[in-house]
């Protein structure tokens, strides 16, 4: 007969099919992370150190930012903690937490780009009306309703979750505590949670790409209206970044969550483009294909220079 004693700590069994390559794959995700923290941190400095950059564009990249250094910290820290050789063990509250805030973050941050397509549609459809229409007060309320989406989406998918009782084997066949990786561990039925969480992280993200999709079919629309071609290249420069950065976002989201067999192999690899990478390469994406950033980036760098010369 089946044990039916609650698990009170679970035990990650990593990135599958990875057995032998722990050393290898410790430095090339810490390298990944700490380049990640370092690049936002140089984004967020620059942002805040330049008051040019004090616009609603730069207020929502500065916040993209923070969240691209939070979101990896939700797994990273323990996965390279185990892939060092410690304890793989988690505990059911930590589990837990981990879950929420992976879907809080990955909410939030999904709302906040299609804020920041928004922005770019009424910067570019409706340049006169700009700072208007993006008044301080609204800005805040943006980011506020972008929160409350992502901290209702992760409590409903937590709930579901976690309100089944876990029993029997505690190993998580998983690099983090992600839905589909935790139900199979449930004692009752988990194909009420199992659609839950799929059909919401699905429809919410179809809204948002749906949501890009409008504004960026009506700044396509606007640029080509533009007459002459130096006008067309700024206004594309400005919404080429942003357009990267949510391709690489919902490319693996959408990947994950609508495979009908997900494949562990290909969902894991999924996952650690969406989780590790994609924070690392918005910094490079908005600090190499942005002027401003770059221009502000070398008066940070000129100024700790000269402090240290001092």
């Amino acid at each position: 007969m089946r044990n039916h004693t609650e698990l009170h700590e679970l035990i990650l069994l990593g990135i599958p099919q990875t057995e032998g390559l722990e050393p290898v794959l410790f430095v090339i995700f810490s390298c990944i992370y700490l380049f990640t923290l370092l690049g936002n941190s140089l984004i967020l400095t620059a942002i805040v150190s330049s008051s040019t950059l004090h616009t609603p564009m730069y207020f929502f990249l500065g916040l993209l930012s923070i969240f691209d250094m939070l979101f990896p910290s939700v797994t990273c820290p323990k996965m390279l903690f185990y892939l060092s050789g410690q304890s793989q063990a988690i505990s059911y509250e930590g589990c837990a937490a981990q879950l929420f805030f992976y879907h809080f973050l990955g909410a939030t941050e999904g709302c906040l780009y299609s804020v920041m397509a928004y922005d770019r549609f009424v910067a570019i459809c409706h340049p006169l009306r700009y700072m208007l229409i993006m008044r301080p007060g609204v800005c805040v309320g943006l980011v506020v309703a972008a929160w409350v989406v992502g901290c209702l989406q992760a409590t409903i998918l937590t709930s579901f979750t976690f309100q089944l009782t876990y029993c029997g084997s505690n190993q998580v066949d998983y690099f983090f505590c992600d839905i589909p990786a935790v139900l199979p561990l449930a004692c009752a039925d988990s194909s009420l949670a199992q659609r839950v969480g799929s059909s919401a992280v699905g429809f919410l993200a179809l809204m948002l790409w749906f949501s890009v999709c409008v504004s960026y079919t009506r700044i396509g629309i606007a640029i080509l209206r533009i007459q002459s071609a130096e006008g067309r290249q700024k206004a594309f420069s400005t919404c080429s970044a942003h357009l990267t950065a949510i391709l690489c976002a919902y490319g693996p989201v959408l990947i994950i969550y609508l495979q009908p067999a997900p494949d562990p192999l290909l969902g894991a690899v999924v996952q650690i483009l969406n989780n590790i990478v994609s924070p690392m390469l918005n910094s490079l994406i908005y600090s190499l294909r942005n002027r401003e950033v770059k221009s502000s980036l070398k008066r940070v760098f000129h100024n700790v220079v000269f402090i240290s010369l001092e």
